[in-house]
């Protein structure tokens, strides 16, 4: 099995979009994923499987398409995918930004 991340869009613990980290956890496994763990409550989901990213995604998207009633977007990687370093800002000089 190999460990994935899922970034859930717009998801949070009140309001719209409503989605309590307990309650992620349980949909993932009823999902069939080991070990899901979320990381404060952001709608980060952490855990383990043996399908690919895409089988993830879609797996995830349609629970989660059943659970909130509308589509939440979603982005899954390895955590390898966050070691890398971010590209360098387009900018010049810092007084380019403001």
């Amino acid at each position: 099995m190999k460990t994935l991340i899922a970034l859930l869009r717009a998801v949070n613990v009140g309001g719209t979009g409503k989605l309590p980290m307990a309650d992620l956890v349980a949909l993932a496994t009823a999902e069939g994923f080991g070990r899901p763990r979320t990381y404060i409550a952001s709608g980060n989901l952490v855990f383990e499987t043996d399908k690919s990213e895409a089988q993830v995604k879609a797996v995830l998207k349609r629970a989660l398409h059943a659970y909130a009633g509308k589509p939440i977007g979603c982005w899954c990687a390895p955590p390898k995918s966050w070691t890398a370093p971010s590209p360098p800002t387009p900018f010049r000089t810092p007084r380019q930004i403001a």
